[in-house]
C-alpha cells in the first residue's frame, strides 16, 4: 500500500485537493465548492487511498474549518505555511501567482518534502482564550476610535475640547452644560450625544469581555498569572498565540517569535545586533505591557532588574529591551511548567502511562506486558509511578544560557565559572557584540557580560 499526500488549496469559494505519491506523481484531482459537505466530499474521493494524509495550506486561517473538518473525521493533516508552498512554485514554475492551477500539487509537495512541517492539531481551550482575546484587542480599538471622534466632535462645541483621556460620563457632564445657539451646533450636539453612547457601550462590552477573560484563563489553570505585571487579558494573549509551547525547541526559538530577541546584521569583524521588528507582534505588545508595569512598581523584581541595567551604562531603550527579554524568557518557563503539568495529569488518568508501560488485555483485565529485557534491567522498574511534585515556577530574572555550552548560566549579572568552557572561546567582554547608540557608524565600547 502506497502513502499518498493530498494537498489542499484552500479558498473562500472552492477548495483545489490534488493527491501524489512519494514520487510526486499526481494520482487525482478534485474541486469542491466551500459548504456544508466539503469535507464529506473530500473523503468520499480519498477512499482509494486508505494510508493518506492531507496537507492543508494555512490551516491556521482561511483553511482552519475545513483542516478541523478533516481532524474530526480523524485524519492527518498538516499545516502548510503558505511561504513554504509559495517557494515551491517558485522552484516548479519560476514566479509564486496564486492563479496557478498547480497550487495544490506545491502544497503537496511542500508537506511531503519538509521536515519542519507541523501536524494540525484539534482546537482546545488555548482557542478559547484567543478568541476572547481578539475580542478584547478589536474593542480596544474600538473605543480608540469612538473616543477621537468624540475628541473632534467637542473641539467644536466648546473652546479647547477636552484636554486629556475622555469618558462617557465625563462627555455627558459636559454635553449638559451646553446650549445649541443654532441648527448646525444642534446637529454636532446631537452627534456627540450619539458618540458619547458609543462610548459607554463599547465600555460595557470591554468590562463584560474582560470577566470572560478572566473566567477562561481562571478555567485554563495556567500558573502565568503568578509572574507579575501578568494580568488575564496578558496571559490569554500568550496562551492562545502559542497554544503549545512544543512548537519552540527552546527559549531562544520562542524570544525570535516574538520579537523580543535582536537580529544580527553583522558584516565583516563587526558583530552588530539591531532590534527586532519581526515575530507576533501581538505578542510582543504583552509582553511590553507587562515590562511597562513590572518598571512602574518599586517593588518588582522587573524593577530592580532595569535599574541594574540603567547602572551598568545602558540607555532606558535598552533596558526595557533587556527586561523584554527576561519576561519572554519567564513567560515560555511557565508554559513549559504548565504542558509538563497537564501531560502529568493526563498520565496519571490513563493507567499504565505514567510508568512508560504499555497495558494488553489478558484475562479481561489490563495487564502490562513482560518486559523485553530482566526484570533489573527494566527501565520502568526505574520510572517513578507517580510525579513527585509540580514543577517549581520559573525564577525571574530568568537565567540566560551560556552561549558557548547553550547550558542556563547563573543568572544577568553574575560570572559564570571559566572551569567549564571549551577550547577556543574567547573572554565573555571581547564576544560582547557591539550595538549602535545613534546614527549611521557610531558604536559604543563592548559592556561586560550580562
Amino acid at each position: 500500500m502506497v502513502a499518498v499526500m493530498i494537498g489542499i488549496d484552500p479558498h473562500k469559494a472552492s477548495h483545489t485537493a490534488v493527491a501524489i505519491d512519494p514520487a510526486e506523481v499526481p494520482l487525482g484531482q478534485l474541486q469542491v465548492r466551500a459548504c456544508a459537505a466539503q469535507a464529506e466530499r473530500l473523503l468520499a474521493w480519498a477512499q482509494a487511498w486508505p494510508q493518506r494524509t492531507w496537507a492543508v495550506e494555512g490551516a491556521g486561517g482561511v483553511g482552519h474549518l475545513l483542516a478541523q473538518q478533516l481532524l474530526a473525521a480523524g485524519e492527518r493533516v498538516l499545516d502548510v505555511p503558505p511561504k513554504l508552498a509559495a517557494r515551491v512554485r517558485l522552484l516548479a514554475a519560476g514566479n509564486i501567482n496564486k492563479n496557478d492551477p498547480n497550487d495544490a500539487r506545491s502544497v503537496a509537495v511542500a508537506a511531503l518534502r519538509s521536515a519542519g512541517v507541523r501536524e494540525a492539531r484539534r482546537d482546545d481551550h488555548a482557542a478559547v482564550l484567543k478568541i476572547w482575546s481578539k475580542r478584547y484587542q478589536d474593542l480596544g480599538r474600538a473605543r480608540t476610535q469612538v473616543a477621537c471622534r468624540l475628541h473632534q466632535v467637542l473641539c467644536e462645541l466648546i473652546p479647547g475640547g477636552v484636554p486629556g483621556e475622555i469618558t462617557a460620563g465625563q462627555a455627558g457632564r459636559i454635553l449638559e452644560t451646553i446650549t445649541p445657539a443654532g441648527t448646525v451646533e444642534a446637529a454636532r450636539w446631537e452627534l456627540a450625544a450619539g458618540l458619547t453612547e458609543d462610548l459607554r457601550g463599547v465600555d460595557a462590552a470591554i468590562r463584560d469581555t474582560r470577566k470572560k477573560l478572566a473566567i477562561a484563563v481562571r478555567a485554563a489553570g495556567t500558573s502565568l498569572t503568578g509572574l507579575f505585571g501578568v494580568g488575564p487579558v496578558i496571559a490569554a494573549a500568550a496562551i492562545g498565540d502559542v497554544r503549545h509551547a512544543s512548537r519552540f525547541p527552546d527559549r531562544d526559538h520562542f524570544a525570535a517569535y516574538n520579537g523580543t530577541a535582536p537580529i544580527e546584521v553583522s558584516s565583516g569583524g563587526r558583530k552588530i545586533w539591531r532590534l527586532s521588528r519581526r515575530g507576533n507582534r501581538k505578542l510582543n505588545h504583552a509582553i511590553h505591557m507587562a515590562a511597562v508595569t513590572q518598571i512602574r512598581y518599586q517593588h518588582s523584581p522587573g524593577r530592580a532588574y532595569y535599574e541594574k541595567k540603567l547602572a551598568e551604562g545602558k540607555t532606558r531603550k535598552e533596558a526595557l529591551r533587556c527586561l523584554k527579554r527576561q519576561i519572554s524568557d519567564a513567560i515560555f518557563a511557565c508554559l513549559q511548567a504548565d504542558a509538563a503539568r497537564a501531560a502529568a495529569v493526563a498520565a496519571a488518568r490513563e493507567p499504565g502511562r505514567a510508568t512508560g508501560e504499555r497495558l494488553t488485555h489478558q484475562r479481561g483485565r489490563l495487564t502490562p506486558p513482560a518486559p523485553a529485557l530482566r526484570v533489573s534491567h527494566s527501565q520502568a522498574r526505574n520510572q517513578p509511578t507517580t510525579p513527585a511534585t509540580d514543577p517549581a515556577p520559573a525564577p525571574f530574572p530568568a537565567p540566560l544560557p551560556s552561549r558557548a555550552s547553550r547550558r542556563p548560566g547563573q543568572g544577568p549579572g553574575q560570572a559564570r565559572p571559566r572551569s567549564g568552557a571549551p577550547k577556543g572561546v574567547l573572554d565573555a567582554a571581547v564576544r560582547e557584540p557591539t550595538i549602535p547608540r545613534g546614527g549611521k557608524g557610531k558604536t559604543h565600547p563592548p559592556r561586560p557580560s550580562r
